[in-house]
């Protein structure tokens, strides 16, 4: 495969404030979870490098950039040009405990579409740990990813449940599309 058995790829999170995307990416990261809420000033990039399976290649190692910003919607509004530019997937994040952050990503994602275009998505329905069912807020989300032809997992920051599984998920489509694209180049 060549020039892509090591690619480099920019993956942003998006959701509202206090949903949990640092703690998601510390998670991620490093396997920590701090119970302290620290609100995110400005973007703070963390990197992780993985192997990634794609089907019907040999699997592929993935250095990603994983940016995380600020929720706060005046805030967001003025980095969102700078964040999303160059973003090759988006982890979408929303908080089960707070509904309201599931329809707020609408909002999110339509921006990202106008700045970065379409490209892959994952919905991570945070805080999974906190309720004992999850249907409504599974069907809801469900009905978000397929709005915009993505994929979803109910996570926990601080048990670890499908954050692993996340972000190698999205790490999995961005490099399939960039295999896609490079053999499409002449």
């Amino acid at each position: 495969m060549g020039d892509l058995d090591v690619m480099k790829a920019k993956l942003c999170l998006a959701g509202a404030s206090a949903v949990g995307k640092s703690s998601l990416i510390r998670r991620y990261v490093v396997n920590e979870f701090d119970d302290h809420y620290t609100a995110t000033v400005g973007t703070r990039v963390s990197k992780k490098q993985v192997s990634v399976p794609v089907k019907g290649e040999e699997p592929v190692m993935v250095n990603l950039m994983v940016w995380d910003i600020m929720g706060q919607m005046g805030f967001r509004e003025l980095l969102q040009e700078q964040y999303f530019q160059g973003a090759q997937g988006i982890l979408a994040v929303a908080d089960i405990t707070r509904p309201e952050t599931l329809d707020d990503l609408y909002v999110w994602i339509d921006q990202i579409d106008r700045i970065a275009g379409a490209i892959p998505i994952v919905l991570a329905v945070n805080k999974a740990d906190l309720v004992a069912s999850t249907e409504e807020a599974e069907r809801a989300a469900r009905a978000l990813a397929n709005a915009f032809n993505g994929d979803f997992l109910m996570t926990s920051a601080k048990t670890g449940a499908n954050v692993e599984k996340a972000f190698t998920r999205l790490a999995t489509m961005i490099a399939a599309r960039q295999i896609a694209t490079a053999a499409k180049t002449p």
